[in-house]
């Protein structure tokens, strides 16, 4: 019999709050996060603008000395999972440790090591690299060093699936739970790529919004929209099964309900046009948690800004929901933090959470001029209103669709 999981903790660094109450409230706000990019020379790229972390200290999460053995991408993960752990009550030395996991994941890893050490390589030869370049790169060293920071000795994960990668780490943390494999799970993911590379690789594609206004280069489900912006940071949560959150009387925010996940077999970059695969993983969700596709009245998109996700997305969600949908509210928090890759599931999911607690669904920032086949509620503006559920989407490249479905916690 599979088991209850409920969420009780929560932990954030985004470009618009260095933890979970600044980031809502910046989001209550319709504060976006957008800026010229800092720490490398653009002048040549196509893209100018992202979403950055600022005033980041991460001796105030860790040590020092961790600290310096960690790429920015890590130290996000260790900082937000201290916030989500302390949230929620969980005290280590009362835990079992074997049953106390970690799912963090990161998209990429980091891209600014392998800059600077192949550079180290061209220039002075392979002595020189640093001896431990590797374990400073690989993506699986968010979940590495959550797990020794904080000794996290149960089942350890780093789902990587592109864009889908947090909202992935946290469905197969739900899982773990759920099917007896762990009792507490710390989950999410993590990203810091607005690097030389990172931003020549994404504009190559044509990716990236190329419009230098702040203002006005993100703009998801817009029909003037012109790419994604890259953001940085991190989403980390803690789930718990429901009686062992019972016992210590742990604060429960929501509860995770279901979990989809589909590939679209289709195509490196694209989603799938009919929008068939999204819309499966939607409806997969549903039915693990139990409810009826009318049920629902909130979705928190994927909605990158792009051409295609934006269309091809909403294609998916009237193809789930048929005449319901028009009855959706339907929003972009990447229309605030950009496009955080592997942490944007998980800020999302953060985002979720913190709707459900307040009663609040954001606006999508900047939307203004619909799109002729995209006429669903794209929350111009904020709405006041009790969500009973939220499906939070994240689609990966590669074909990756993954759905996850929260809902008020009922006893």
């Amino acid at each position: 019999m599979s088991r209850r999981v409920v969420v009780t903790g929560l932990g954030a660094i985004t470009p618009i709050g260095l933890n979970v109450e600044e980031f809502f409230a910046s989001i209550r706000k319709g504060k976006h996060g957008f800026g010229v990019i800092s720490g490398f020379d653009h002048g040549n790229y196509k893209c100018h603008v992202a979403a950055q972390i600022s005033g980041f200290d991460p001796k105030s999460s860790m040590d020092a000395r961790a600290a310096r053995r960690m790429e920015p991408f890590s130290q996000y993960a260790v900082a937000a999972a201290g916030e989500a752990l302390a949230d929620a009550g969980i005290c280590m030395e009362n835990e079992d440790p074997y049953r106390t996991g970690c799912a963090v994941g990161s998209g990429i890893g980091s891209l600014a090591a392998m800059e600077r050490e192949y550079d180290k390589l061209k220039e002075k030869g392979p002595s020189r690299v640093n001896p431990i370049f590797i374990p400073l790169m690989i993506s699986n060293m968010a979940a590495g060093n959550v797990s020794i920071q904080f000794g996290l000795k149960g089942k350890s994960l780093n789902v990587v699936t592109a864009c889908a990668t947090g909202t992935n780490c946290i469905g197969e943390a739900f899982r773990s739970i759920q099917y007896g494999e762990a009792d507490v799970m710390v989950a999410g993911g993590t990203e810091s790529a607005v690097t030389p590379l990172g931003i020549a690789g994404f504009s190559s594609l044509t990716a990236l919004s190329t419009v230098e206004d702040p203002d006005q280069c993100c703009l998801p489900f817009d029909k003037n929209r012109s790419g994604f912006v890259m953001g940085e940071g991190a989403g980390i949560v803690v789930l718990e099964e429901l009686e062992h959150a019972r016992k210590r009387n742990a604060r429960i925010y929501a509860e995770v309900l279901g979990y989809g996940c589909t590939s679209d077999a289709y195509h490196i970059t694209s989603p799938a046009e009919d929008g068939e695969g999204a819309a499966r993983a939607m409806l997969s969700a549903l039915q693990d948690g139990n409810v009826k596709p009318e049920e629902l009245t909130y979705i928190n998109a994927h909605g990158t800004g792009t051409h295609h996700n934006d269309l091809f997305e909403t294609r998916a969600i009237k193809k789930a929901f048929g005449d319901h949908a028009a009855n959706i509210r339907i929003n972009s928090t990447k229309s605030m933090v950009g496009h955080l890759l592997g942490a944007a599931g998980a800020v999302e999911f953060v985002t979720c959470i913190k709707e459900m607690e307040t009663g609040f669904i954001h606006k999508t920032v900047g939307y203004k001029t619909p799109d002729e086949e995209m006429d669903l509620d794209y929350c111009r503006e904020a709405y006041v209103e009790e969500i009973p559920y939220a499906l939070s989407n994240s689609l990966g490249f590669g074909g990756h669709n993954t759905s996850i479905l929260i809902g008020s916690f009922r006893e």
